[in-house]
């Protein structure tokens, strides 16, 4: 917040850019090839292609709503909750495809 010399709030109304996180993406491609690692190492792991395009499906819309938590949301609390959210809603959808009640 800026005040000007006859003491009014100059704050700026307009949205922020929109900044990139490529760390995030990073991140998220990292724990897309440990399946890939793991079928590399063991005969255990078995993935099929539509399994591939579920987690990357799921890692792209929980990357995604990381990324709109940081831009939209301006308080820590409401950006850590957002994160929060995305990240506990993963993580459900995650555990019930793993055991198959979607499938």
């Amino acid at each position: 917040m800026t005040i000007n010399s006859t003491g009014e709030n100059t704050r700026s109304t307009e949205p922020s850019a929109f900044r990139f996180h490529p760390s995030l993406w990073l991140g998220a491609a990292m724990l897309f090839a440990f399946p890939v690692l793991g079928m590399a190492m063991s005969e255990e792991v078995n993935w099929g292609a539509e399994d591939f395009a579920a987690m990357a499906l799921l890692l792209g819309l929980l990357c995604a709503a990381i990324e709109a938590a940081l831009h939209f949301l301006d308080s820590p609390r409401w950006r850590i909750a957002g994160i929060g959210l995305a990240v506990l809603l993963f993580l459900t959808v995650w555990a019930h495809l793993a055991v198959g009640i979607f499938s």
